[in-house]
This record gives structure tokens, sequence and C-alpha cells, in this order.
């Protein structure tokens, strides 16, 4: 795995994880419950985070089912949720328990990863032949046209940033193609997006993540302090609109035998 920029130790983590959940569980939540989510299943989070949607997992599938949440640092997950499992893995590893899971699903992990290839096919892996796969992933389309241009800028400086760090803003656009080269069957993809102005919880994310990052933005020397302080001015005035991540939702079903030859 590429070094994870975000750490789950840094100060001000908790705080930014739980707007995240507040502002993207729901989203989650609607693809998930599409997909189906019924009493008595197994389900797999890979990079749970806070656990936030395993535990809606967990009540889902209870009191017969059983829901597992894996995450390479799970300090900040409450291990006292009724029916979930919280397991410290790396999906790069391998899969977790093959071909035992009804439903696996990630979210915002695959563009962190070094190898999200190999983490994909270890998340189908880890699912039963016909069980549901449902992934979700950014792109920052929309931060190419941002405006002001001082903004831009900064979006340019942002990029340039985490590619040097490994990671794959775009990555969403390619998922439902990474998918379905593992034989993924009806594959389904949509992707959405969210207007937010200043003041707004949208804003307000952005504005714990670039301050949570600003020391390593700094030191890499692909943004400056005017361009971050340009940036967070915006995030503070609420005559400001834009928009940041397009993020896709991909959920298919896991390769059955009968299934090997057929289209995605």
């Amino acid at each position: 795995m590429s070094r994870y920029v975000l750490d789950h130790h840094q100060e001000g983590e908790r705080e930014r994880l739980a707007l995240m959940s507040g502002l993207l569980d729901p989203m989650h939540r609607r693809h998930l419950e599409r997909a189906g989510v019924a009493p008595g299943a197994r389900t797999l989070e890979v990079g749970c985070g806070n656990g936030s949607m395993s535990a809606w997992l967990a009540a889902q599938v209870a009191p017969s089912g059983r829901a597992v949440a894996v995450d390479l640092d799970l300090s900040l997950a409450d291990a006292g949720v009724p029916a979930l499992e919280l397991r410290q893995a790396d999906i790069l590893a391998g899969p977790v328990q093959p071909g035992d899971f009804d439903l696996v699903t990630c979210r915002a992990v695959l563009h962190h990863l070094a190898d999200p290839a190999t983490a994909a096919e270890n998340l189908v892996a880890s699912a039963r032949a016909g069980g549901t796969i449902v992934v979700i992933e950014p792109d920052f389309l929309p931060v190419t046209i941002a405006d002001p241009a001082e903004v831009r800028k900064f979006w340019d400086g942002w990029l340039a940033w985490s590619r040097s760090e490994g990671i794959d803003y775009f990555i969403g656009r390619r998922l439902p193609e990474l998918l379905c080269g593992l034989g993924v069957t009806d594959i389904e993809a949509v992707a959405e997006t969210a207007l937010f102005n200043g003041g707004s919880l949208w804003a307000e994310y952005w504005r714990l993540t670039v301050t949570e990052l600003r020391p390593q933005l700094e030191e890499s020397g692909k943004l400056g302090g005017r361009l971050i302080d340009a940036f967070l001015r915006q995030c503070a005035d609420p005559a400001w609109w834009s928009q940041a991540i397009a993020f896709t939702a991909v959920h298919g079903r896991a390769p059955r035998a009968e299934d090997a030859a057929g289209p995605c």
C-alpha cells in the first residue's frame, strides 16, 4: 500500500472521518439497499475507517448474520457493535475468507493503493459465487473546471501532489472496466457529485482535510501557502459555489462458473 497520508492518529482525523461519514454514508447506504442487504447475510467492508458503514451493515444482517470490517488501522472503529467483527488486515495481502461473503463493499479505498487491481481481485475473490459487489471511488473531473482561477490552480497543485503520493483521484471512471475484467457480471455504474458552497458541510470537510495535510502539501513543493490560503478563504465564503469529487458507484455480481465466458 502507498503510505496513507491521512493517518488515523493525526490530530483532527476523528472529526474529519466523522464528517466524511455524515456526507457519504447516505449515498453508500442507498447503493447497498438497492443491491440488497438481508438479515442473515454475511457482509464484508474493506477499509472501514471509523466503522460507521459496517455498524449499519451489522444492524441490517442481525440477528443471525455477521458483518466483518477490515482496515489496516482499527483505532477509530467501535469494537462493541453487535454482530460486527473487526479485523486488522491488508486487502493487498489476499482475499478475506475466499468465497465466503454474500456482499463485499469498499469506499474510497482503491485510489490510495499502489496496486488497486490486486486489491479489487482480492475483493471479488472474498465474495461467494454470485455474491454482491459494491465499490465506490472518486473521480476528480469536476475540479478541472473549478472557478475562480486561484481555486483551479489549487486543485492543479493538489492533483500534482496526490500523484506524487501514489494517489489516483481519477480511478472512478475505470472501475466498471476493472471489475468486468475480473469476471464481475450484471455491472451497473453511476457517478454523482455534490455542489456545495462556502460554509457548508462539504466546505468544512475540505477545510479540515487541507488543514490536516497542509504541512505535507507545502513540503512537497506542489502547493504554496498563498494558494492554500486562497482556497480556504473560498471555503468560508457562502457566495462561492463549487464541485470537487464525482463518486462512481459500481455494483455487480461475483463470477459464477456459468458466467466464465459471459459478458459483464
